[in-house]
């Protein structure tokens, strides 16, 4: 047993020995975990990637006359001003209100501005009042201009998180990239064996008030970050899913530009990359086994992000290691992995935080409290009104089109039945594609003769087991008026058009009015 006060003594000796994970890794497997912790001190962890819960406290000082600002602007990004009169929360993903620039710069932009020292405009409103007569502000500042900028985020650090494909026939976009039709691609976001919660899995040495790197300049661990887990499902301990989280705090004005990144995910909004890393002293050889774990030990679950659901199907389960090697056998089918976070810079920061310790920069703290290691689960949110899915529906029988039926007599059943769309289908029922009223009139016009040369044959369909509004967003994105209802056999069930929704949420309307 070694302790941090002892470890601190040969960091100030000059005499610690102190590693990267990675290093580590090899250390054990080659000398076993017993030797390794008997020659090691310290091991420093790191990890890069996109951290959305994060922000920072802002204070502008008083002006004169002074304000008590309601509405905050910094670069046309809003920061939250119920606080006190002059203070501000600004968020990461938090984007600018031009819609036309929008998504393009936000929260996270505007953080990684500020760290390079370039000069932001401040407005500010308010409604005034006797002690805080000003009701406007607009003005320049900088970093060194603000009394305090704390960094603080609610949630860093993930312990393990999901890799994400997606089975639908279309390109969807979320806070795990763009993801491409049919399980097209994979992405992830971990720097596995580097990544700080994996190598201390039950934070035997994590905790309130640990002394760690962020963002270029020293801050501390503040607690278990929001949504913190610690019941779910481990492979050599290490948690297979999301699991712990951390809340931490930092120094804006003392950060490096070269560890925070703004970015902006297309079509789903701005992120900010955070580079942190935790040391972790080797108190024992417990420790030090934990902290000789390897990508290949480390199991992560590939889930479907098609599926608009909290709960999404996973896919298949896999490993650091192989998904590393760029890509990845699902079903059969050779897919392209490619990783959000940035390995390269974890280890840039894991060996940044070694150069410290080893001149003497950087000191060890014994948690005031070690995050909690079990008993959190994290509950979902309950709604009271619950969505109605697309199943719930009262839809007629569903009135299709076989493929090698004549236009005259597709035209008819439209006419007959008074509808607009009309799905066409093989032999056993299964979707092929939709014809329209407007597909129809435009064979007519070009003396058309088969029905499969004018439908369309990429159709965007409703799932039976999907939201409604999430099948509204759907039809209100592509443009469309309506919606093949389809199971996962691919037999179509009926339609939803945007009529059906518009009347459901009128009847909901009505009801609630009662």
């Amino acid at each position: 047993m070694k302790t941090i006060e002892e470890i601190n003594q040969k960091i100030k000796d000059g005499n610690a020995v102190v590693v990267t994970a990675r290093e580590m890794t090899r250390i054990v497997q080659e000398n076993g975990a017993g030797k390794a912790a008997e020659e090691v001190d310290v091991v420093t962890t790191g990890t890069f990637g996109a951290m959305c819960s994060s922000g920072a406290f802002f204070n502008f000082g008083h002006s004169d006359p002074p304000i008590k600002m309601s509405r905050t602007y910094i670069n046309g990004v809003e920061a939250y001003s119920g606080l006190a009169a002059v203070d501000a929360y600004l968020g990461a993903t938090q984007p600018h209100r031009n819609p036309d620039i929008g998504l393009d710069y936000g929260g996270a932009h505007l953080l990684e501005d500020l760290i390079r020292g370039k000069e932001v405009e401040l407005v500010a409103e308010a409604y005034g009042t006797d002690c805080y007569p000003r009701t406007d502000v607009h003005t320049f500042l900088s970093l060194e201009n603000l009394n305090q900028a704390t960094m603080i985020n609610p949630r860093n650090c993930y312990q393990n998180y999901a890799a994400a494909t997606n089975s639908t026939e279309e390109t969807i976009y979320t806070y795990m990239g763009t993801l491409l039709p049919q399980m097209g691609n994979v992405s992830y976001s971990s720097a596995g064996e580097l990544s700080p919660l994996l190598n201390d899995p039950y934070f035997q040495t994590i905790g309130l008030g640990t002394r760690i790197f962020l963002c270029g300049s020293q801050g501390y661990i503040i607690g278990e970050g929001t949504q913190h887990a610690t019941e779910g499902e481990r492979r050599n301990g290490v948690p297979v899913g999301s699991a712990g989280t951390l809340m931490l705090k930092g120094d804006m004005k003392k950060m490096d530009a070269d560890y925070i990144r703004g970015a902006t995910m297309p079509k789903y909004g701005p992120t900010l990359y955070v580079g942190a890393g935790i040391p972790i002293p080797v108190l024992n050889e417990e420790i030090a086994r934990r902290t000789g774990v390897s990508d290949a030990e480390i199991a992560c679950k590939i889930y479907d992000y098609g599926t608009p659901r909290r709960d999404r199907p996973a896919v298949m389960e896999t490993n650091y290691k192989e998904l590393r090697t760029g890509k990845i056998e699902i079903n059969g089918n050779e897919v392209q992995t490619s990783p959000l976070s940035s390995f390269k810079k974890a280890l840039e920061i894991a060996e940044e935080l070694k150069k410290w310790i080893d001149n003497g920069e950087f000191f060890l703290t014994s948690p005031v409290e070690n995050l909690p290691s079990s008993g959190f689960t994290v509950q979902p949110l309950e709604i009271k009104r619950p969505s109605i899915m697309v199943r719930d529906l009262k839809s007629k029988t569903a009135i299709t089109a076989r493929a090698e039926e004549a236009i005259s007599e597709v035209a008819r059943k439209m006419v007959d039945n008074n509808i607009n769309h009309l799905p066409v289908v093989d032999h056993a029922g299964r979707l092929m594609g939709i014809v329209t009223s407007w597909d129809i009139a435009q064979a007519v016009a070009k003396d058309s003769q088969k029905l499969t040369e004018i439908m369309t044959k990429k159709v965007i369909v409703a799932m039976e087991d999907e939201p409604v509004e999430v099948i509204a967003r759907r039809i209100d994105k592509h443009e469309i008026s309506g919606v093949p209802i389809v199971d996962r056999n691919n037999l179509v069930k009926g339609m939803i058009t945007a009529e059906d929704i518009s009347r459901l949420i009128c009847s909901q309307n009505n009801e609630e009015g009662d």
